[in-house]
């Protein structure tokens, strides 16, 4: 079957239609890295988007279960260049996965050219459905979409120390394991946990977790999550840290075309270390809106945007990149460290108080 992947700019392209038969239509994105699919596709953050791979092959290990990052394809849609379709020693292939999660794929797209339009023209709708089909009316991008993919109540996971509560905004299975193999016990709650529900946890640090849309969406919470950072050590990742921003005083906009890969270089700005990073938004802080008290800890090299934040006078810590990677490098652990430091520290003041 032959299938169009029509932009909201008047661009269309051509490939052939696998997986589900059914129309689809999400934010275009597109990912540039080699591998990583597996946890890619698994992304709560991508939840409801067509994501398009840069790398010309995609599916050639399969599909193993090692390396989700929850348990559904969270993209409404696929396109590749070219979809490896061959024999594998282990596992199912791309396809099968999308085809048990009810996802089409188109394959054999110059995804070139769709990456350099939504390059040029920032990210856009799009439609994926089967050739010669009228085009459906256009939706508005979806910003608000966290209530699809948080828990729907809280679960506690281990049974070590210190004990972190994680604020599901969409959080990937990488982190809560990152938290998990350093001995923690975790509760993940969902978004809309209460104030007293949260209080009752005896908690050591929270942790504010990735997620997908736009964290201005989340205005009516940010009073919650401002008081709950002034209590607890608090770690922000990705939308975490931009909804943290934003309880303290800062500002975000989006990006034209954002940040996806696991090839992003960043900056410590207080060591002058670069290093490779994993990340996914269309989201970043802006670097004038940010208070006097909050510190610019990390900033990408080929932007200069700004990728975390340390408050001067809080244990406040916040990154727009993913330390736990899944897909990428695993050189920003360090974050976690930091975190951890964070609670140490807070509990001997508490000792001595």
């Amino acid at each position: 079957m032959k299938g169009t992947l029509s932009l909201s700019n008047g661009q269309s392209f051509e490939g052939s239609w696998k997986g589900a038969v059914k129309d689809v239509q999400g934010e275009i994105v597109f990912f540039t890295g080699m591998t990583g699919y597996e946890e890619v596709l698994t992304d709560p953050s991508y939840y409801g988007q067509i994501i398009v791979f840069s790398y010309p092959l995609m599916g050639q290990y399969g599909i193993q279960n090692l390396h989700l990052e929850s348990s559904d394809i969270q993209p409404a849609g696929i396109v590749v260049t070219e979809l490896y379709e061959g024999t594998l020693e282990r596992g199912f292939s791309l396809l099968e996965f999308a085809v048990m999660h009810n996802v089409p794929i188109m394959t054999g797209v110059d995804t070139r050219s769709v990456i350099q339009t939504i390059r040029e023209d920032g990210t856009m709708q799009a439609v994926m459905q089967l050739e010669g089909k009228p085009l459906p009316a256009w939706e508005p991008i979806r910003t608000f979409v966290v209530p699809h993919v948080t828990a729907k109540e809280a679960v506690t996971y281990g049974e070590g120390s210190p004990h972190i509560g994680l604020i599901d905004f969409g959080y990937k299975k990488s982190i809560l394991q990152a938290l998990l193999d350093r001995g923690c016990t975790v509760t993940v709650f969902p978004y809309t946990v209460s104030t007293s529900e949260l209080m009752s946890t005896p908690l050591d640090g929270l942790l504010f977790s990735n997620g997908p849309g736009d964290p201005a969406s989340l205005m009516h919470k940010i009073d919650d999550y401002r008081a709950w950072a002034n209590v607890y050590p608090t770690l922000g990742i990705c939308l975490g840290h931009q909804l943290l921003a934003i309880a303290f005083g800062a500002s975000t906009e989006k990006l034209a075309f954002g940040h996806r890969g696991a090839n992003h270089p960043v900056m410590n700005v207080k060591t002058k270390r670069v290093s490779m990073s994993s990340q996914n938004h269309s989201y970043v802080v802006k670097e004038g809106s940010i208070p006097s008290n909050v510190d610019i800890l990390y900033t990408n090299v080929n932007d200069s945007s700004v990728e975390g934040l340390q408050h001067q006078n809080l244990p406040l810590l916040t990154v727009q990149f993913h330390p736990e990677a899944s897909p990428g490098p695993a050189e920003h652990h360090e974050v976690f460290d930091s975190f951890f430091n964070l609670i140490y520290q807070e509990k001997k003041v508490s000792q001595h108080a």
